[in-house]
C-alpha cells in the first residue's frame, strides 16, 4: 500500500530492540551508545490473524499469506534535532514518509543502558521528540509562508492560503502540535498537508518499553504514557522489547508458553503491529482457494473494483461482479459450498464496499 510506520524516540530506549523483533532479525543493531542506527532500517512485517488460519484449517491450501505493514527504524532524535543537533534533520526527512509514528518511551531502570538525560523521565522524554517535530514544521511552514506573501499580492487564492498558514504558524509557535490545530477542516489545510507533511499531524501509537517484571503489571512510568495517551485520543501498548527480541529465535509455540508463563494472551509486538495497520486506515479480505489462502490489504472504504485492483490491475479494469462471503459466514458453514447451500454467498456490484474479512471471488473481463 506504500504506507509505513516510523520508530521513534530518544536514543537508548529500545528502539532498534524493538525493530528486531517486529521483523524476527537482528538487522538493526542494538548498542548502548546513541547514533548505533545510521540508515533507517526498512521491513515489511506480517500482519497477525487467526482469521487466516481458521480459513486454513477448512481449505487446506499450499500456503498462507498474510498481509504486511512496513516499519523504519529512525536513529535516536535528541533535543536540537530540528536544528542539526546529533544526526538532525536527515532524520525528520524520514519520518516525513512515514504516514503513523510509533514512539518508543524508556519506561525502566537500567543502570548499565545510559539515558540520553541522564535521568529516567517518560513524559519529558516524550516532550523533547514532539517539540522537536512542532520546530521542524515550523520551519517548513516559514518557507511555504515566504512564497505565499509574494503570490498573494497577485492571487486572491494565495491571499487565502496565506490568512490559514499564518494562524497555523501562529498555533505552532505556542507549541502546539498541527494535529490540534482548530481549522483543519479549511478547504486549504489538506493541500498544505498534503505538501508539507508535517510532522506533528501524524497519528501515534505511544509503547512503553518496560523491563520484565512490569510486563503484565504497569509501572508509574508507563502508567504515565498509557494516561497521556488516553488524554490525547492516541492508542497505547506496552512491551518489553528486551524480551521480545529474546523471543525471536522461539517457535510460535514456544513463544505463547513463554507469554503465558509470563501472565500474557498477546504480545505488545502483535498488538503494535496490529494497531499500525489499524492507524494506517487499512483493512484486509481474503482469497480462499487450494493453492493459497491470503490477506490482501486495501484501504477502509474501497470499492469491489478496487480491491480486485489490488490482485491485478486487469482485475479492476474488467470487473463484472465479486461473490463474497462473509468471514463469519464461510466459518460457520464450512467453506464456500456450504455458504452457496444457505444462501450466504452474495453476487456485488461495482458500488459495493469491502468489508473487513470479507472471502471475495472476482469475475471480470479480459
Amino acid at each position: 500500500m506504500g504506507l509505513s510506520i516510523g520508530i521513534v524516540g530518544l536514543p537508548n530506549v529500545g528502539k532498534s530492540s524493538t525493530f528486531n523483533a517486529l521483523t524476527r532479525s537482528a538487522s538493526a543493531q542494538s548498542a548502548n551508545y546513541p547514533f548505533c542506527t545510521i540508515d533507517p532500517n526498512k521491513a515489511l512485517v506480517n500482519v497477525p490473524d487467526a482469521r487466516l488460519e481458521a480459513l486454513a484449517k477448512i481449505v487446506k491450501p499450499e500456503k498462507i499469506q498474510y498481509s504486511s505493514v512496513e516499519f523504519i527504524d529512525i536513529a535516536g532524535l535528541i533535543k536540537g534535532a530540528s536544528a542539526g543537533e546529533g544526526l538532525g534533520n536527515q532524520f525528520l526527512a524520514h519520518i516525513r514518509e512515514c504516514a503513523v509514528i510509533l514512539h518508543v518511551v524508556r519506561c525502566f531502570e537500567d543502570s548499565n543502558v545510559v539515558h540520553v538525560n541522564s535521568a529516567i523521565n517518560p513524559l519529558a522524554d516524550i516532550e523533547t521528540i514532539e517539540l522537536e517535530l512542532i520546530l521542524a514544521d515550523v520551519q517548513s511552514l516559514q518557507k511555504r509562508l515566504e512564497r505565499l506573501e509574494k503570490l498573494a499580492k497577485s492571487q486572491k487564492d494565495a491571499q487565502v492560503q496565506l490568512q490559514l498558514a499564518r494562524a497555523l504558524l501562529a498555533h505552532l509557535e505556542e507549541m502546539q502540535p498541527v494535529s490540534t490545530f482548530a481549522h483543519k477542516d479549511h478547504p486549504y489545510f489538506e493541500t498544505l498537508n498534503h505538501e508539507l507533511r508535517f510532522l506533528s499531524a501524524k497519528k501515534v501509537i505511544y509503547a512503553a518499553n518496560v523491563d520484565e517484571e512490569h510486563v503484565r503489571v504497569l509501572n508509574d512510568y508507563a502508567l504515565q504514557v498509557q494516561a497521556l495517551a488516553k488524554e490525547r485520543g492516541a492508542r497505547f501498548v506496552s512491551l518489553c522489547a528486551k524480551l521480545e527480541e529474546e523471543m525471536v529465535d522461539m517457535s510460535a509455540q514456544e513463544a505463547q508458553e513463554f507469554l503465558e508463563s509470563l501472565g500474557v494472551a498477546q504480545s505488545g509486538l502483535e498488538q503494535i503491529i496490529q494497531l499500525g495497520f489499524q492507524e494506517l486506515g487499512l483493512i484486509s479480505y481474503f482469497t480462499a482457494g487450494v493453492k493459497e489462502v491470503r490477506a490482501w490489504t486495501i484501504a477502509k472504504g474501497s470499492s469491489a473494483p478496487v480491491a480486485a485492483g489490488v490482485i491485478h490491475k486487469d482485475f479492476e479494469k474488467g470487473f463484472i461482479r465479486a461473490e463474497t462471503i462473509a468471514y463469519g459466514d464461510f466459518i460457520a458453514y464450512g467453506g464456500e459450498q456450504g455458504a452457496k447451500e444457505k444462501g450466504a454467498l452474495r453476487i456485488e456490484g461495482k458500488d459495493y464496499i469491502v468489508q473487513d474479512g470479507d472471502v471475495m471471488h472476482f469475475r471480470f473481463n479480459v
